[in-house]
């Protein structure tokens, strides 16, 4: 039986020709690869260059958002910490608030026990900060993209990462902070430990990461260049990060003046019965302001109050560390980092001692030291000795407030290096400081004559003036020298690891006459100045200078953060000691590696 003749017409297998099924296979084909290339091709609007320039745009900000996050996270670090020092050690030098309050334990041992676990423990940080910055356990680093959170980590023991470096040292602080709500040997002297296992640590791997953001803002200022940009390049950048940097850092002063501003001067005496028995002040005083009164509160606080204050310092460095950790970006790629152990551990701890055989550097020691001298003979010895001695104890929240602002409105002048040459600013912040300390030689104020204020806070602000020349063009010149990224970390770690060694200096000849203080500091200046003078004369004679060899990797890594071959650390990569990028710096200059 056949069937209907309808249905034999919409059947295409029996009633259709073929050359007719071959036309419409043909067009519909066509037109899946039309809705295809609809789906998955470019948009007709869509302009390339100008996508790629709103990436790198949003680059440029993100690391301009990183210099801030960590220049507000170092300012409020510090200024809490020294905040709370200042104001713990003046109710523990208080007679009648240690009887009262804690007559069963001698806090003025525990006093010195803390000063000394703050100022003796980074001796050792040169050996152990290289690591701590370095090393970290798996999935500790940023991850920069979705891929990346997804795939296992090929290495089991990955460099720390400067940013994680950032907050461990950041928590070690807060640390610090929640030991003083209960006032025990066993509390505050171990907190005082853990922070001067930090202290070295936490401003090397700020130097190295502002550093690293000026060098990355330089990549993404220049993305569509695709030779290698020459070196000095990125030096622009270097000196106007660091100048934001340390604008901000010096602001630490003034936040650490908050305590005392708005809680503790309501209890202290007026300057005629803390200062009644000084005698001597400014050059003519011996020690710590001799004959100071040993009762300076005049009603203690209470126990509730403190613990507010506390806590209010607890939050600002609860806020220090999540703008670390959550406004700071990684330094680096997740391919840019190196397997600690393809280079081995000896030569992680070699390596900051090795660095110190260029010259450069070791012409730089006396600067780091005076460095480390001046600001803590700003906040003990002038302060006390010729401020405080002269207004009184209530005062001294003003004098370090005129030095910090002084301090952070001069960073700005570094910027002068981007048209002068370098070495003026550091020439510059050295000659005030000369001049101050032949002055202040000279000088002996009379005790508890408030008339002598208008040239104190002249003195602090020159200060603060000549401080912010000298630690943010050391800063720069450690940028401009040390380009290569893997050096950066043991540089940072050697300045600031003499800046501690001079601190505990300061610490050691706090009973030494002023005289003899301020001899050592005006030494110390000049012979910095000679060697720094010295440095830019042999690097103007091209004079060779050695650079320890970054070890090459022992064995290759392989997995998705070794993809990218110019990024790896495969040798005769940019890490590698003996890299072109190196060899092109020392042929440019003339300096080649001894």
């Amino acid at each position: 039986m056949q069937p209907p003749r309808g249905r034999m017409q919409k059947d295409p297998s029996v009633s259709q020709p073929a050359g007719t099924a071959v036309v419409g296979d043909r067009l519909g084909a066509e037109g899946t690869e039309t809705q295809l290339d609809d789906f998955v091709g470019a948009h007709p609007d869509y302009n390339e260059e100008e996508e790629e320039h709103k990436f790198f745009r949003r680059k440029r900000l993100g690391v301009i958002k990183n210099v801030v996050a960590a220049s507000l996270a170092g300012t409020l670090t510090y200024g809490v910490y020294l905040g709370l020092l200042q104001m713990q050690l003046i109710l523990h030098y208080d007679e009648t608030y240690r009887e009262v309050k804690y007559s069963n334990i001698q806090l003025e041992d525990i006093d010195r026990k803390v000063l000394m676990g703050i100022n003796v423990t980074p001796i050792a940080a040169l050996l152990y900060t290289p690591v701590l910055i370095r090393y970290s356990a798996p999935h500790a680093a940023q991850q920069h993209s979705q891929w990346e959170s997804v795939l296992p980590s090929p290495i089991p023991g990955r460099f720390f990462g400067i940013k994680w470096a950032m907050f461990l040292a950041v928590g070690i602080y807060a640390f610090f902070v929640s030991s003083n709500y209960w006032e025990r040997y066993y509390t505050l002297v171990p907190s005082a430990v853990a922070i001067g296992v930090a202290i070295v640590p936490l401003w090397a791997s700020m130097g190295s990461y502002i550093t690293r953001m000026a060098q990355k803002y330089h990549e993404h200022v220049h993305y569509k260049e695709e030779q290698r940009a020459p070196r000095g390049a990125s030096d622009a950048y270097i000196i106007i990060f660091q100048s934001i940097f340390y604008a901000f850092f010096h602001l630490s002063f003034v936040c650490a003046q908050m305590p005392m501003l708005f809680f503790l001067n309501n209890y202290l005496y007026q300057l005629n019965h803390t200062l009644f028995g000084v005698k001597h002040c400014g050059t003519l005083s011996h020690g710590t302001l001799p004959g100071f009164n040993t009762t300076v509160l005049q009603s203690l606080p209470r126990s509730v109050n403190l613990i507010v204050v506390d806590s209010v310092l607890m939050a600002a460095a609860f806020l220090a560390m999540l703008l670390v950790l959550v406004l700071c970006g990684a330094a680096y790629r997740p391919t840019e980092e190196i397997d600690l152990r393809s280079i081995g551990w000896g030569n992680i701890f070699q390596l900051p001692f090795k660095h110190m055989r260029d010259y450069r550097l070791r012409h730089l020691f006396p600067s780091f030291i005076y460095s480390g001298f001046e600001v803590l003979f700003v906040c003990t010895g002038f302060s006390l000795n010729y401020g405080v001695c002269a207004l009184g104890l209530e005062k001294l929240s003003y004098l370090l407030m005129a030095y910090g602002l002084s301090a952070s409105a001069c960073s700005s002048l570094a910027l002068c290096m981007l048209r002068l040459q370098r070495h003026i600013p550091l020439l510059a912040g050295a000659f005030i400081h000369a001049a101050l300390l032949v002055t202040l030689f000279c000088w002996a104020p009379e005790p508890r004559l408030v008339g002598q204020a208008p040239l104190l806070y002249s003195i602090a602000a020159l200060w603060g003036t000549g401080s912010a020349l000298n630690k943010t063009s050391i800063s720069i010149l450690l940028g401009m020298l040390y380009k290569n990224k893997e050096r950066q970390d043991f540089i940072f770690t050697i300045y600031h690891w003499w800046q501690a060694l001079a601190i505990f200096t300061v610490y050691l000849w706090s009973e030494l006459p002023m005289k003899a203080k301020l001899s050592i500091l005006l030494v110390t200046l000049v012979l910095s100045v000679g060697t720094y003078l010295r440095m830019e004369q042999q690097l103007g004679q091209h004079i060779e200078y050695r650079l320890p060899r970054i070890p090459r990797p022992h064995h290759r890594m392989r997995g998705y953060r070794y993809l990218e071959e110019e990024d790896s650390d495969q040798t005769g990569s940019e890490g590698d000691g003996d890299g072109e990028e190196e060899q092109e710096e020392h042929t440019e200059d003339g300096e080649q590696r001894g």
